[in-house]
């Protein structure tokens, strides 16, 4: 059964070359002491933060670097472009209107990255 995720949840992007943490928008609702999220909770630069690099060669800051260092891929500082909620989140588990989001989750951001968790922020509450 997946966990829940809450604040401090790690994640990784496969286009991103560092970690990052998820940060979900202030709740009443809490999970192993920490604030429970759901899958509204994708703003970028507010719930996901970024991944270090970028290396995505759809990104246009790496494009263009790519295109400066005459084809060489150069990675450029990541900012996260996720408009869409998160996939599929715990329909069966509603947290503020909202399905509550499981670490099984995936966030597509709009450069080619695929997000997901590693560390669901806490392990002591499961969800269905």
């Amino acid at each position: 059964m997946p966990m829940q995720t809450c604040m401090g949840g790690l994640m990784k992007c496969s286009m991103g070359l560092a970690p990052s943490t998820l940060m979900p928008t202030p709740k009443t609702v809490i999970t192993g002491n920490m604030m429970a999220a759901n899958i509204m909770d994708h703003v970028p630069l507010m719930n996901i933060l970024p991944f270090g690099m970028c290396q995505s060669p759809a990104n246009p800051m790496v494009a263009a670097a790519t295109a400066a260092a005459l084809g060489v891929l150069t990675p450029m500082p990541c900012i996260p472009n996720t408009p869409a909620p998160w996939v599929a989140g715990a329909p069966t588990v509603i947290l503020c209107n909202t399905p509550a989001l499981d670490h099984v989750s995936k966030l597509i951001c709009i450069w080619g990255g695929m997000i997901e968790f590693t560390f669901p922020g806490q392990t002591t509450h499961q969800i269905p």
